[in-house]
Parts: structure tokens; C-alpha cells; sequence
């Protein structure tokens, strides 16, 4: 799959931060004193000289240089945790949703991704991102999404025929389409029966739900032993994601459809 391209500091910033230090130490190490090895030991006279000179400190600064790139690389990555955390802790409805830029709504969708145990890459952030705005993989399948952070319109079909081309463009598994409100009928229509999930405002907020009412023994649990996901259930009625749902009368959960209120297919949830 095509991807966009990174620089080196733009790769470290995407690592957990912890790594960007480590990376930062070793890159410092190799050029104060790597260097000045490797080009010793090269057998040419030019280089030899070379060699003598970094071993003398020439390239110090440059050392220095990296290390400080590369610690505010780890800089901004801890930033970016401690900003998704913020988001997808402080999120209560639709309104909330409303009042966050298009930058955060994207990282809200990612943060959504990666609690649901996703491996996430952000290309929207970035830059010109070719209409994907997340790379999404799990259980060796690779997944696009497109975030849309429109407050009063509903996403029309040809949005969902854009993604679907580039699903096919990009040879991806499956696409994912998140937005506030809601999707028109036809573009309902378009997606049923195809890999295509059309994530309302709500359905995100119920995704959130879930995440937040996971016990945080069972995600520290799960990140030490790791266990194969069962694959969501499939809506009997669309094909759609089912999702878990309270009854707000009777408070009984059940297994209700990522796609409601177009599609209102139900499952007893599993006890």
C-alpha cells in the first residue's frame, strides 16, 4: 500500500516516546564515537584522517544535534499521548464532538482505533493526505479511514464511492468512514454488503463508552498476554459492526448496530 512519505523525525514522533530517547541516546553515540571508528578502520588514508578527526570531537556538535532532534521528536510524541488520552477521556456527547477542530476529531477517531486494539498510522495530520486520514491494522488486516468533522451535513454517497476507490486503489481490506452526524440514505444503500462501516457521531460515542467501561486490569492483562480478538459480530440485518447498547428503559444491554439509526438490527448480548 502506497504510503506517505516520512522523514526520519516525523517516524520517531509517531514512536512511543520512550523509544525516541533510546533512539536519540544511540543516535548521539554513533556519531561522537562511531564514526570516528568506522572510518578508522576503513583502510583509507583519506578516511583515516577522517576518522582522527571525529574521534577528536569534530563531529560533537553534529552528536548533540541529533540527540536534541530526536528528544524533541520524543517531545512531541508524548504530546500527541497526552493529547488523545485528554480527548477521548473528556468526550460526553455530541456536543462535545461539536467544539473539537477537524486535527482533533481525527485524533479522537485514532485514539478510538487504538483502544479497540488497533495499530493506528495518522497520514491527515500531517499533510495532504489523498482522502485518508487513518491506516488502521489488525489481525493482519489493513483498513482506511476518513474522518469528516462536519457539524450540519450529511455525508452523501459520493464520499463513501470516493473511499470505496481508494479501498480498491490502495488493495486495502476495508474502509471506515467517521463523521458527527449522520449519511444519507443512498450512501447507506451503497455500503451494505461491501467492507464499508459508516460510523455515525453516536456510534463513536458508544465506542468510547465501551472503552472507558473496560476494567484497566483487563487492559494491562490483555498488553501482557496478549490474546487473539474474536471478529465483531455482523449485523443480521446490514452486515454492519454490532456494537454494545443499554435499553434506556429497562437498562438491559444488548448488541445493536454501528449504523443506527438506518439500520436498527439487534442481537441478545452474550452472557
Amino acid at each position: 500500500m502506497a504510503k506517505r512519505k516520512q522523514g526520519g523525525l516525523d517516524l520517531i514522533a509517531s514512536l512511543p516516546w520512550p523509544a525516541g530517547l533510546i533512539v536519540g541516546v544511540l543516535a548521539y553515540a554513533a556519531i561522537r564515537y562511531g564514526l570516528g571508528y568506522y572510518f578508522s578502520a576503513s583502510g583509507s588514508q583519506l578516511l583515516s584522517g577522517v576518522g582522527q578527526q571525529a574521534s577528536a570531537g569534530a563531529f560533537t556538535p553534529l552528536a548533540w544535534f541529533a540527540l536534541a532532534a530526536c528528544w524533541a521528536a520524543a517531545g512531541v510524541s508524548a504530546y500527541r499521548r497526552s493529547k488523545r488520552n485528554t480527548l477521548f477521556e473528556t468526550q460526553t456527547g455530541l456536543a462535545s464532538l461539536t467544539k473539537l477542530s477537524w486535527q482533533e476529531f481525527e485524533m479522537l477517531a485514532g485514539e478510538s482505533f487504538r483502544r479497540r486494539g488497533f495499530t493506528v498510522e495518522e497520514t491527515g495530520l500531517g499533510g495532504k493526505d489523498g482522502g485518508i486520514d487513518l491506516i488502521v491494522r489488525k489481525d493482519g488486516r489493513t483498513e482506511l479511514v476518513q474522518c469528516k468533522q462536519w457539524k450540519n451535513r450529511q455525508i452523501t454517497i459520493a464520499t463513501v464511492r470516493e473511499m470505496w476507490g481508494l479501498k480498491t486503489h490502495h488493495g486495502a481490506d476495508g474502509v471506515h468512514i467517521v463523521c458527527i452526524g449522520d449519511f444519507t440514505p443512498d450512501a447507506a444503500a451503497f455500503s451494505s454488503g461491501k467492507p464499508i462501516q459508516l460510523v455515525t457521531g453516536e456510534a463513536l460515542l458508544e465506542m468510547i463508552r465501551a472503552a472507558k467501561a473496560t476494567p484497566a486490569a483487563a487492559l494491562v492483562s490483555a498488553a501482557v498476554n496478549p490474546s487473539p480478538a474474536p471478529a465483531p459480530a455482523a449485523c443480521p440485518v446490514c452486515g454492519g459492526e454490532m456494537v454494545k447498547r443499554t435499553n434506556r428503559r429497562n437498562g438491559q444491554t444488548f448488541m445493536g448496530c454501528s449504523n443506527y439509526p438506518r439500520c436498527r438490527g439487534t442481537q441478545v448480548w452474550p452472557r
